[in-house]
């Protein structure tokens, strides 16, 4: 997907994005439709005193390749997949000067709902991101796994009129199942890595970000971290993402959760922080000065990426 058509996506997902939920889906009882797309997000925009920046922007050229920085290895993982019946593909990120000799920790970056498993590495740039602040020892050398979060025995990126219908949506709900039976095994059988949650990571953009919740705190003896940028309406409702606050308190090293605050969904999140701060759950909230955009996707990627795996 070229920069141009990513944007578009970026833009129509501020307009079309819709309510629904995995259980909603897999009972067919949310009927999508554009009408009622535009109503979830004819809400204006209020901020409160807690909608705030906890971190700057990232420094300028911070997902630009330095002179003088390794870069990584983005390479391709292929995998099977009983979910869809199909051979599944990843982008694997490996740090500069990767060896099986050693053991390194993994995180697993979702993408949005137009896009795919190169829309980080592509559109957000996160090789980069990862390569500078590993060199610069900001972070810890980690393998990032960007797959296909749209569960579908046909997963390409779908044509522009087809981006907001069921079909697509209910992939990355499916998703759920292909990761934690499948990729996880897949990637922890090729590459030299920890296999336990404080060395397991997830986030992701958009629909990625909804799903990041979802997974993340969902299944907390398989991610210790979870990070959510910009997290879309298929974000399950604040007290099914964490029915045991006791366990959350304990299990989750980090929650980190940010919206724009130009950005139409932040509703979402709003109410997830709401949530989380009413029953003392530990978390970060960033809302920065973006819209519903790669540069706030950068940039956390960048805030987050510095905070796990301590």
């Amino acid at each position: 997907m070229n920069a141009k058509f990513r944007k578009m996506i970026a833009a129509l997902a501020c307009i079309f994005l819709f309510p629904f939920t995995s259980a909603s889906f897999a009972h067919g009882q949310e009927q999508v439709t554009p009408e009622r797309a535009r109503a979830n997000f004819a809400r204006p925009i209020e901020l409160g005193p807690d909608d705030v920046r906890a971190f700057p922007d990232a420094p300028s050229g911070f997902r630009d390749a330095r002179a003088g920085v390794p870069q990584g290895q983005v390479e391709e993982l292929t995998y099977e997949s009983r979910i869809t019946g199909t051979l599944r593909r990843a982008q694997i990120y490996l740090p500069a000067g990767y060896s099986p000799d050693r053991k390194y920790p993994v995180l697993y970056l979702l993408h949005g709902i137009g896009g795919n498993q190169d829309e980080w590495r592509g559109y957000v740039r996160a090789s980069a991101i990862l390569d500078n602040l590993i060199a610069d020892g900001k972070a810890v050398p980690m393998i990032v796994v960007m797959p296909n979060g749209r569960a579908l025995p046909d997963d390409r990126s779908p044509p522009e009129g087809k981006v907001f219908t069921p079909e697509n949506a209910a992939g990355f709900a499916k998703f759920e199942r292909d990761l934690l039976d499948f990729l996880i095994q897949a990637v922890e059988a090729k590459y030299s890595v920890y296999a336990d949650r404080e060395h397991r990571a997830i986030a992701g953009l958009s629909m990625g970000g909804g799903q990041a919740l979802n997974f993340g705190l969902g299944h907390p003896d398989t991610f210790g971290w979870v990070g959510a940028f910009s997290p879309a309406p298929n974000t399950r409702p604040p007290e099914d993402l964490l029915p045991d606050l006791k366990a959350a308190r304990k299990q989750v090293a980090l929650l980190y959760l940010s919206c724009g605050n130009r950005d139409g969904l932040i509703s979402v999140s709003q109410g997830v922080h709401a949530y989380l701060k009413q029953h003392d759950i530990p978390h970060v909230w960033n809302v920065d000065d973006h819209g519903h955009d790669g540069d706030s996707w950068a940039n956390n990627l960048y805030h987050f990426a510095q905070r796990i795996f301590r």
